[in-house]
């Protein structure tokens, strides 16, 4: 019987946090599509590039919210049965207060694995298969972010200006500015063109123009009466390299059991002058690990609504306030890291705090409980 009174609440927690999941996750990830559509209109990739990538990125959002939704859904569960008096099933059948809340403790385990899952492996590949599939996406929508009258930074290092354009794509009056690094500067004014397309690249076919070269040197002017300028060997604005959250976890590992003693230096990279600072590597690897333990802090604190006051006047503030302190502590979680950088028993204290914590909420579950060691 116990197992199934048990089986009953997993289920209604685990519906409620799905549902809650599926909820918070599609309005953050509509928000982030918005201001994601820069990826159409000025990096000029096509529709299917943007559904595609902005899909890779569910993951990461469905991740930092879990925290928060399982919190929301153990909360207002439990704030459920006991106002429902539903929790009376338990003590009549039985089951002690510590062993129910044992049992919320070991349940949270199973989104503490999830979340360590989620932050070690799924979201880092996600993450770097969505930048990684971005920055090797053609540019389909190019020749539509050539306007009229207007100067267009498409491609990197590069300024287009036209003067007339029509329905065919034809133009006139064109000017193609192209930075050459720090050595100077292409001009190209031509007449008339058009952007032809091969494959999945374009280029300008220009006619009747001048092309001026600039550097350190001087000018150097040649006409031409036709032309094709490629631009498929010029870059976009799509980043190109890797952020820290997108590199892969054992590599970031390897980092620090390397570097372990250069954890705290400003300047220090891991590998080479190009790789990621190993302050914020250390960092990282603390959010991804170490976060996720706060979880079981916030079950026991959702737990502590069996144990509230039974006087309705007070009962309402006293659920408040848990409800208020789960909030401080999940923004607590997520700026936890910042104290890394502090002198090393403050640091050390960090990265046991939540097993302190565990051990403060347990003991003081087990004082107000009046437990007895058979029920543990």
């Amino acid at each position: 019987m116990n197992k199934l009174i048990y089986r009953k609440l997993s289920s209604d927690i685990f519906a409620f946090f799905l549902l809650s999941s599926l909820a918070l996750t599609s309005i953050v990830w509509v928000m982030q599509g918005v201001n994601l559509l820069d990826i159409i209109t000025e990096k000029g990739h096509s529709i299917n590039v943007y559904l595609i990538y902005t899909s890779l990125t569910l993951p990461k959002i469905f991740s930092k919210l879990l925290i928060f939704t399982y919190f929301l859904a153990l909360f207002v569960v439990l704030n459920r049965y006991e106002e429902n008096n539903e929790i009376l099933v338990f003590w009549t059948n039985g089951i002690k207060k510590i062993s129910f809340i044992n049992f919320i403790a070991k349940f949270s385990l199973f989104f503490v694995f999830i979340q360590l899952l989620l932050n070690l492996i799924i979201v880092p590949k996600a993450q770097n298969s969505a930048q990684h599939y971005l920055k090797n996406s053609s540019l389909e929508f190019f020749p539509k972010l050539i306007e009229e009258k207007k100067f267009s930074n498409v491609m990197r290092n590069l300024t287009i200006f036209v003067e007339e354009r029509n329905n065919n794509g034809e133009m006139k009056g064109i000017y193609i500015k192209e930075q050459l690094g720090n050595q100077g500067n292409k001009i190209i004014i031509a007449n008339e063109g058009k952007i032809i397309q091969e494959n999945d690249n374009f280029s300008f076919k220009l006619s009747n123009g001048k092309i001026t070269n600039i550097d350190k040197k001087g000018n150097f002017n040649i006409g031409f009466k036709e032309t094709t300028y490629e631009l498929s060997q010029l870059n976009s604005k799509t980043r190109k390299y890797n952020k820290l959250k997108e590199a892969n976890s054992l590599y970031l590992i390897s980092c620090i059991e390397k570097f372990f003693e250069k954890r705290k230096d400003n300047n220090f990279r891991c590998v080479d002058e190009n790789s990621f600072l190993i302050k914020n590597v250390y960092e990282e690897i603390f959010k991804r690990v170490v976060n996720p333990m706060y979880i079981i802090i916030l079950s026991l604190v959702s737990s502590l609504i069996i144990l509230g006051a039974k006087n309705n006047k007070i009962k309402g503030y006293y659920k408040f306030f848990l409800f208020f302190l789960g909030f401080i502590i999940i923004l607590f979680s997520e700026l936890s890291y910042k104290f890394l950088n502090t002198k090393v028993i403050l640091e050390v204290f960090f990265i046991v705090l939540p097993l302190i914590l565990i051990i403060i909420f347990y003991i003081s579950i087990l004082i107000k409980t009046k437990f007895k060691l058979k029920y543990l």
